[in-house]
């Protein structure tokens, strides 16, 4: 078993998640608001942990629930669920989905899974989901969640780095500054103040999670992206966050914006501070790639760009003097079509 495996089997991991209340409700309204769907059909849940979402997909009427658990968790989840009175259900089994055989489970009519990681997909989980997609989900059957979507944003971090100022009384700022340094080096996991964010989010990537394939979640994002921002401030970092929707409708973020989550935001830390105004465009290209090495590591790689040699979206809301121009004239085109 390897050691992704073996990290949750630590029970501390799965009250972290199962205290994530924004995590668990929103799996648990998501399947009890769609019953009609989940009465006696058969589901597989991937990466069971605990139980719990079996746990729910049985109280919405399912016939069979598979629990499928790679880790040793998997004999605390089947003391879960006869606790529950649910062992006519739900089945657990002991196994990575990769390792199961056609003949050990049936096909579902639904497949449901929590395999978001920091970031999205960190742990390369999705991967698992994926594999169970087409090889165990019947046509036309469902997936919970069933489209995945990352976001980015310019921040800045002053609780981060301002600390160091004035340590009662006492400025340590050249240790702010080899701070800052480390920080720089790799993604940082922390929960942004709303306050911080600079500018209205950009879309990195889109997942349709019924449809993508395998090779199209290698890499994401790798564009250039413009975002204008709505105040002054100081740009420290580049913020990253995602949402999911369940096929109700129902969605969960995990942004700045949104009730905290486990999951926090992903911030990748600039080494210098870049003083921004208010309208003005921060421009980058920001690319998640799978590490060929690692299968569950993505390689995260984020480029500033000049925001005078990048194409911008029209209109445009920046200062930009060309940027300007053009919403002056599509504002005058726009007057004109009115008037006639």
């Amino acid at each position: 078993m390897d050691q992704y495996f073996k990290s949750y089997e630590e029970l501390d991991v799965h009250r972290l998640m199962l205290n994530d209340t924004s995590r668990t409700l929103a799996y648990k309204n998501a399947i009890l608001n769609y019953t009609d769907k989940f009465k006696d059909k058969i589901v597989i849940d991937v990466g069971a942990g605990t139980g719990i979402l079996s746990i729910f997909c049985a109280q919405a009427g399912a016939k069979t629930v598979y629990a499928i658990e790679a880790s040793e968790l998997a004999k605390m989840c089947e003391e879960v669920i006869i606790e529950n009175n649910l062992g006519n259900v739900i089945k657990v089994i002991h196994s990575k989905i990769e390792d199961l055989d056609s003949n050990v489970i049936q096909k579902a009519d639904i497949i449901v899974s929590e395999w978001m990681g920091f970031y999205l997909v960190h742990e390369g989980m999705l991967e698992s989901l994926l594999f169970a997609r087409d090889n165990f989900l019947l046509e036309g059957g469902i997936l919970f969640p069933s489209v995945a979507k990352l976001y980015a944003s310019p921040c800045q971090l002053s609780s981060m780095f301002q600390f160091w100022d004035n340590i009662c009384g006492v400025s340590m700022k050249c240790i702010g500054k080899h701070y800052r340094e480390t920080k720089s080096m790799k993604p940082e996991i922390a929960s942004i103040n709303k306050d911080d964010i600079l500018a209205d989010s950009k879309l990195i990537a889109w997942l349709d999670l019924q449809s993508i394939s395998l090779s199209e979640i290698n890499t994401l994002g790798n564009e250039e992206y413009v975002c204008i921002c709505n105040k002054e401030g100081i740009l420290q970092g580049i913020c990253i966050w995602f949402s999911v929707e369940f096929p109700d409708g129902s969605e969960l973020s995990t942004g700045p914006l949104d009730k905290s989550t486990h999951w926090k935001q992903t911030i990748i830390v600039l080494p210098v501070d870049v003083k921004v105004e208010k309208n003005e465009p921060v421009a980058f290209n920001l690319e998640l790639k799978k590490d060929i090495s690692e299968e569950r590591k993505y390689n995260i790689k984020l480029i500033l760009l000049d925001a005078t040699e990048v194409e911008h979206e029209i209109p445009c809301y920046c200062y930009m003097t060309k940027c300007i121009v053009t919403r002056t004239y599509l504002e005058e085109q726009s007057n004109d079509t009115t008037k006639d």
